[in-house]
């Protein structure tokens, strides 16, 4: 798994001069025993966010592990491949949908008001959960831009600059430095 990593990062860089950089997903990791196959044979070259530019099936991780780590997929024990893959596949199988690799925050040159946020807030957000998830959470800008990409390739209606203005303001108002 060591060479998975440069070309996962390659992908994900925006063009050379667009001044912006390309908003990263940022995965929780497992706990036990899945988390001691990757620490052991993964984060030595790669963190495990790369994992979430994919949606593949056991078949496909296992082709891709295999393409892309081939002296150090031997490595793997049998029982280690197979949780591997298991978790693989269920956090990120062809259910789920990938991160886009392609995604580069516009600038933004006018900001929401309180109203304006929330009003979007409600029509973008409010589908999936109440707005109370969201108060109260502390993050910083690009912490908000993950979740809001997130939040629309799962189905949340934004535009760019829609998502880029409500980033602006969740900064500003739930952000993690509120004396700016």
């Amino acid at each position: 798994m060591r060479h998975f990593v440069t070309i996962l990062i390659l992908a994900a860089l925006p063009l050379a001069g667009q001044g912006n950089r390309a908003t990263r997903p940022k995965i929780e990791r497992p706990d036990g025993p899945v988390w001691e196959v990757i620490r052991k044979n993964c984060t030595a070259c790669h963190g495990i966010d790369d994992y979430a530019f994919f949606a593949l099936d056991k078949a496909g991780w296992s082709k891709l592990i295999a393409e892309k780590h081939k002296p150090a997929d031997a490595n793997l024990s049998e029982a280690d491949r197979n949780l591997l893959l298991g978790w693989l596949a269920e956090r990120f199988g062809p259910a789920t949908k990938p991160f886009p690799r392609t995604y580069i925050p516009p600038e933004i040159t006018t900001f929401f008001s309180d109203p304006e946020a929330f009003r979007l807030m409600n029509r973008a957000c409010t589908r999936c959960h109440a707005i109370d998830k969201v108060q109260g959470a502390r993050k910083a800008a690009e912490d908000w831009r993950v979740t809001l990409v997130d939040m629309r390739e799962r189905g949340a209606q934004l535009s760019d600059e829609e998502l880029e203005r409500l980033v602006e303001w969740l900064d500003r108002v739930w952000g993690t430095n509120q004396d700016k």
